[in-house]
């Protein structure tokens, strides 16, 4: 028994030796050479890899899915693994090509392909912005006409805010229709124009376990997304347990995760805006577990990893969950996107205010550093704790005081 692991991001931070210490099966790994090297990472070797190795232009070339197939076919491979936004349909169609377990191409489209997911939500009377698959260049510009400015334009399978333009102006439209690509190779449309929603953005994160929903809870961001290369902490905290819209949110993730379905056991993370005058607007869906410092989040809440169980339970491996409960402490996190510059100086981790739980930084003192690629390119991130939500915001208003008083860059 062998499995096929389809791994984009840090093996440190995902684990597999560990998290299938008792599964006794062979591991084939295939990952991504930019985020190997990225992440100044080894390919792991010995027990119980069977066989590692990456490939160049990981996230969208074509020999991705090819060579997975190879190594299915070499290795026998009888279950495919995959946790990241870009392996989710690659996995499915493996498991369907060769009649493996798992999560299908059905349920794996309706998270990944922006289109679909919003077609499926407007059939479930789910509210989502108006939007539409641009066919034309001049499809923008008849949105922009019937809707207004601003405009979102967004890749139809895109991740990570990669992409994504708030357009302002008939000036910025045109500028950035000159950047993109409408079709892909095979001549379908990549983009999607929505309308831009007023208000505040929440998620709603949490676990499918044996075909029930083992842990959900929704957070709130107090930054724009698609804005990563902004200065400030981006700050991200969980909602009080009595608050009338945590409520609601968890209500809103049950009704989404209803109408898109998904395999047995998967993660999920669901972007929904909060408006102006208090509507529920869904925004996306993603069937793996929430990027950035949102899984140390969930695990501050709950108490595991919210990639590992259902990568045990997917494998048939036991996790100690329990009945689904609400979160008995808050959490919340405290992002920095890098920005360029030498860095300087960073604060003395012996110093830590109270109520951090993790701190990691992504550059070392002394080295050159770009500026933020995409929304989790992070120069440093925190995860904080605190009884309730109020208690967990002013430790993160600490932590972020801190760490600008000794960082030094430029």
């Amino acid at each position: 028994m062998t499995t096929l692991v389809l791994h984009r991001g840090s093996l440190r931070a995902n684990p597999y030796e560990r998290w299938l210490a008792d599964h006794g099966e062979k591991l084939v790994l295939l990952g991504s050479a930019e985020q190997l090297a990225l992440f100044g990472e080894e390919l792991p070797t010995g027990a119980p890899y069977l066989h590692a190795e990456v490939l160049a232009d990981y996230d969208t070339g074509p020999r991705v899915l090819a060579r997975a197939a190879e190594l299915v076919e070499e290795f026998g491979v009888t279950d495919v693994v995959a946790c990241q936004e870009f392996d989710i349909e690659r996995a499915a169609v493996l498991r369907e090509r060769y009649g493996l377990p798992g999560q299908r191409p059905d349920t794996a489209r309706v998270y990944r392909d922006k289109w679909e997911m919003k077609r499926a939500a407007a059939r479930a009377g789910i509210p989502v912005a108006d939007h539409t698959l641009l066919r034309s260049p001049g499809d923008l510009d008849a949105f922009a006409d019937r809707h207004g400015f601003p405009v979102v334009l967004k890749p139809r399978k895109g991740a990570l805010s990669v992409g994504v333009s708030v357009l302002r102006s008939r000036e910025e439209l045109r500028e950035r229709l000159r950047e993109v690509e409408l079709f892909d190779a095979d001549g379908s449309p990549q983009w999607l124009a929505e309308a831009f929603v007023e208000g505040s953005m929440c998620h709603i994160d949490g676990t499918v376990l044996d075909g029930r929903i083992a842990t959900l809870w929704p957070s709130q961001y107090q930054y724009a997304l698609a804005d990563f290369r902004d200065r400030k902490g981006r700050v991200d905290i969980a909602l009080d347990v009595a608050d009338p819209l945590a409520r609601r949110l968890v209500a809103f993730g049950e009704r989404v995760l209803r109408a898109f379905g998904g395999p047995e056991h998967f993660a999920f993370h669901i972007e929904v805006f909060h408006t102006a005058d208090g509507e529920l607007v869904l925004c996306e869906a993603a069937s793996r577990a929430g990027g950035a410092g949102v899984r140390d989040v969930q695990q501050v809440l709950f108490g595991f990893d919210p990639m590992e169980y259902p990568v045990r339970r997917q494998l048939g491996l036991p996790v100690p969950a329990g009945e689904r409960r609400d979160p008995e402490r808050l959490a919340g996190q405290l992002l920095f996107t890098k920005r360029p510059g030498v860095l300087r100086s960073l604060p003395d981790p012996a110093t830590l205010p109270p109520g951090v739980v993790k701190y990691t930084t992504y550059a070392e003192v002394g080295q050159t550093v770009q500026d933020a690629a995409h929304s989790g390119d992070f120069l440093a991130a925190f995860v904080v704790t605190g009884a309730d939500r109020a208690e967990t915001e002013a430790r993160i208003r600490g932590a972020e005081a801190w760490f600008r008083a000794g960082l030094a860059i430029g």
